[in-house]
C-alpha cells in the first residue's frame, strides 16, 4: 500500500470518531457506576461525606496524576494499543467494585478505573485530533459526547438494575468492558496502521498553525484556562457526587427518584458537549469559553432557593451551558501549544479529574460541617470566575 501523501488534505474519519465516542461511553458509563452507587455503599458501610468525597477523590486523583505523564511519554512514544489495556483495568477494577466487602476495597477499585482513565483519555483525545479531518472541534465534540452521554445513563442504569439487585449486580456491567476493549482493539489497530502509513504527524497538525504569541502569553493564557476548568469542575462535583442526596435531603425524594434527577442533569451535560465543539468551529473558541462558563451563573446562583420542579428545570440548563465549555477548551488549548496533543489532553483532563476529586473530597468535608444544602449555596458563587475569559487572546484564524 502506498504511503499517504502527508500534504493532502485528510478527510474526517466519522467510523473512527464514531468507535472512539463509543468507547468513551462506555468507559464513562462504568465510571459513573461509582458515584450512582454512593447512596448504596453509604449505606451498606456507614459512610460519613467525607469518605463518600474521598472514593471520588481516590478514582479522580489516580487519573489526574496520571494523565499528564501518559500524555508526555505517547507524544514521543505513541501506543496504538494502550487504549485496550487501559480499558483492562478498568474491567478488574469493575470486578472488585462488585465484590467489595470493606471501605479500603471499594478504594482499591476505586483507583483501578482511575488508572484505566489515564490512559484512555489523552490517547483517546489524540485519535479524535487524527480523524478530524481539520474540524477538531467537532471531533473533540463527537469523543466528549460519548463520555457525557454514559455518565449520564449510569445512574439511570444504576436505579433500574443495581439498586433492586444490591451490589453484587454491578459484576454484570464488565460486558460493557469486554466490548469496550474489542473496540479500543480496532482502533489501535488503524492507529498503528496511521503511524505505519507515514500520515500520522501530518493528521495531528491538521487545523494548527502558528498562533504568533508570546510565550508569557500562552502561559498565562494557559493558567486561565486551569482557572475556568477549576471552577467548572468544582461546580460539576457538586451535582455529579452530592446531587442525589441533596435532592433527598431536601425534597424528601427515593434514592431511585433522585437517580432520574440527576440522569436528567447529565443527560443536559451530554447534549451541551455536542452543541460546544462545532459552536467553537464557527463562531470561535473563546466566545464559547466566556458563553459557557459565565453564563451559567444566574441559574446556579438561583438554583439553591426553588422548588423541586424548578431544580430540575434549572439543573437541565446548567448541565447544557456548562458542558459547552469543554471541547472548546480543550481545542483552544492545542492551538495554544501546537503538536503537544497528547501533553495538552493529558494535562486537561488530568487537572479536570484532579479538581473534580478535591470539589468531592473538600464538598463532602463541607456537606458534613455546614450541611447539603450550604454546599450549593457557596458553590452558586464558581461560574463567576468566568469572567476572566476576556483576558484569552482571539485564536480564530481566517
Amino acid at each position: 500500500m502506498a504511503a499517504a501523501n502527508p500534504s493532502l488534505p485528510q478527510q474526517t474519519s466519522y467510523r473512527v470518531l464514531g468507535a472512539i465516542s463509543v468507547s468513551h461511553f462506555l468507559n464513562d458509563m462504568m465510571q459513573s457506576l461509582i458515584i450512582a452507587l454512593y447512596p448504596l455503599l453509604k449505606g451498606s458501610f456507614e459512610l460519613s461525606f467525607v469518605q463518600i468525597g474521598l472514593i471520588t477523590f481516590t478514582y479522580q486523583a489516580t487519573a489526574s496524576l496520571l494523565q499528564p505523564v501518559v500524555g508526555m511519554y505517547t507524544d514521543k512514544h505513541p501506543q496504538p494499543y494502550s487504549l485496550a489495556f487501559g480499558m483492562c483495568c478498568t474491567l478488574v477494577g469493575l470486578l472488585l467494585l462488585a465484590v467489595a466487602w470493606n471501605y479500603p476495597v471499594v478504594l482499591l477499585a476505586a483507583a483501578l478505573v482511575g488508572a484505566g482513565s489515564s490512559v484512555f483519555h489523552p490517547e483517546s483525545s489524540r485519535v479524535a485530533r487524527m480523524a478530524s479531518g481539520g474540524k477538531v472541534g467537532l471531533a473533540q465534540s463527537i469523543f466528549q459526547v460519548g463520555g457525557n452521554a454514559g455518565t449520564a445513563l449510569g445512574p439511570l442504569l444504576t436505579a433500574l438494575i443495581v439498586i433492586p439487585n444490591g451490589q453484587g449486580s454491578v459484576a454484570w456491567f464488565s460486558l460493557a468492558a469486554l466490548l469496550a476493549i474489542f473496540v479500543l482493539w480496532k482502533v489501535g489497530q488503524w492507529y498503528a496502521h496511521q503511524q505505519a502509513s507515514g500520515a500520522f504527524k501530518s493528521k495531528l497538525r491538521q487545523g494548527t498553525a502558528g498562533n504568533g504569541l508570546t510565550r508569557k502569553r500562552i502561559v498565562t493564557s494557559i493558567g486561565i484556562l486551569l482557572v475556568l476548568i477549576f471552577s467548572k469542575y468544582f461546580y460539576m462535583a457538586s451535582l455529579s457526587s452530592y446531587f442525589t442526596f441533596y435532592l433527598i435531603h431536601k425534597f424528601g425524594l427515593s434514592i431511585q427518584a433522585a437517580q432520574v434527577h440527576l440522569f436528567i442533569f447529565l443527560f443536559a451535560v451530554a447534549a451541551g458537549t455536542v452543541i460546544g465543539g462545532p459552536a467553537g468551529d464557527r463562531f470561535g473558541r473563546k466566545r464559547v469559553i466566556w458563553f459557557s462558563i459565565l453564563g451559567v451563573a444566574p441559574f446556579t446562583l438561583l438554583l439553591p432557593h426553588v422548588g423541586l420542579e424548578m431544580t430540575s428545570v434549572l439543573s437541565f440548563i446548567i448541565g447544557l451551558i456548562l458542558a459547552s465549555a469543554f471541547s472548546s477548551i480543550i481545542v483552544y488549548a492545542q492551538e495554544l501549544l501546537p503538536g503537544r496533543v497528547g501533553m495538552v489532553a493529558g494535562l486537561f483532563f488530568g487537572f479536570a479529574f484532579g479538581m473534580g476529586a478535591i470539589g468531592a473530597a473538600a464538598l463532602g468535608w463541607l456537606a458534613d460541617l455546614r450541611g447539603i444544602e450550604y454546599v450549593y449555596q457557596v458553590c452558586a458563587w464558581l461560574p463567576l470566575l468566568g469572567v476572566l475569559a476576556v483576558f484569552l487572546p482571539d485564536m480564530r484564524h481566517e
